[in-house]
């Protein structure tokens, strides 16, 4: 399995989020985006579980452009843990999860024995199979975090976007949750693309690392490549010191806040294709779509339609 981003651009009424985002992956690895609040990446998730629609560019999963698979096909697909639990019912654990299934239960709504074996097997691999009869507002947040995963696991998508997953935990769950993550990858042969602020986790659990500034690509490679001090520096205006650890891998050490007018003076000196992100051979944004004013309008009747409000939430 192989995901493609092709070009991808996507703007907020007149504020363009994401400028001609490139990139693949495949199964096996996890993938980490890391960036300043507001420099696209949540959007970038969103548009690749078709939450959001892109504006220019497709995302295509096996050759397969998502925009053009239903509901029940992108589900089988992938699935999306967002940064906040949205269960606002008391639905036990049990249920929460058997949820996921959805996509694979029969028209019908009959959950069969396989069903019932796949929800146990996603909730004792995330370890909270001894919640099963609780319910799920009694849970501390990084169990509920768990248990969201746990139904996302059960819809066995060859892809787990996941947005902010440690957010809120205290550190020793924080660990926890990313060796989870970690194990995941490796024993279901899925891709895993996390957005994520952690530095120092990215460092240590990824396999390749997208670093978004502004709505680019700002630098993308393994860990050794891309977390580096001088891109620390300049997309995160932080002074860090940066080691190989023979136990963990990458070891990252904040020291402090960068001097900005170094930081942008670095950025400046980075060539104009290396700062612009990464981008097919051959090709060009106007490949990929349709044009920007097109995708204004879209996004205002879309808007209208939906009833949404402010998008001021952190993309």
């Amino acid at each position: 399995m192989k995901v493609d981003i092709n070009g991808v651009e996507f703007s907020y009424a007149s504020n363009a989020v994401l400028k001609g985002i490139t990139f693949g992956a495949g199964t096996g690895e996890v993938l980490g985006i890391l960036g300043q609040n507001g420099c696209g990446k949540t959007t970038l998730l969103k548009c690749m579980n078709t939450t959001l629609s892109p504006c220019r560019g497709c995302v295509t999963v096996d050759d397969s452009c998502v925009q053009e698979m239903s509901k029940k096909e992108i589900a089988r697909k992938m699935a999306f843990v967002t940064q906040t639990t949205n269960i606002t019912f008391p639905f036990t654990v049990y249920e929460t999860v058997m949820m996921g299934r959805y996509s694979r239960i029969d028209a019908l709504g009959h959950e069969t024995e396989k069903d019932v074996e796949s929800v146990y097997e996603a909730m004792n691999e995330t370890e909270v199979l001894k919640f099963a009869d609780r319910y799920i507002d009694e849970l501390s947040g990084g169990e509920r975090r768990r248990v969201m995963i746990a139904r996302a696991l059960v819809q066995e998508p060859e892809i787990l976007l996941l947005d902010e997953p440690t957010l809120h935990l205290d550190i020793n769950h924080q660990f926890d949750l990313m060796e989870l993550i970690r194990n995941l990858a490796t024993a279901r042969n899925m891709l895993i693309v996390l957005v994520t602020h952690d530095i120092v986790l990215a460092a240590r659990y990824c396999d390749r690392v997208i670093l978004m500034s502004r709505g680019e690509i700002a630098a993308a490679g393994t860990v050794k490549e891309t977390i580096r001090p001088d891109n620390l520096r300049r997309i995160f205006e932080i002074e860090a010191d940066v080691t190989e650890d023979d136990r963990f891998g990458m070891s990252v050490v904040v020291v402090g806040k960068a001097d900005r007018s170094s930081a942008t003076r670095e950025e400046e000196e980075i060539p104009q294709h290396v700062r612009h992100g990464i981008r097919a051979e051959n090709t060009s944004a106007e490949d990929y779509g349709i044009c920007r004013t097109d995708c204004v309008t879209k996004f205002k009747s879309a808007n209208a339609i939906r009833g949404y409000g402010s998008q001021e939430e952190d993309r």
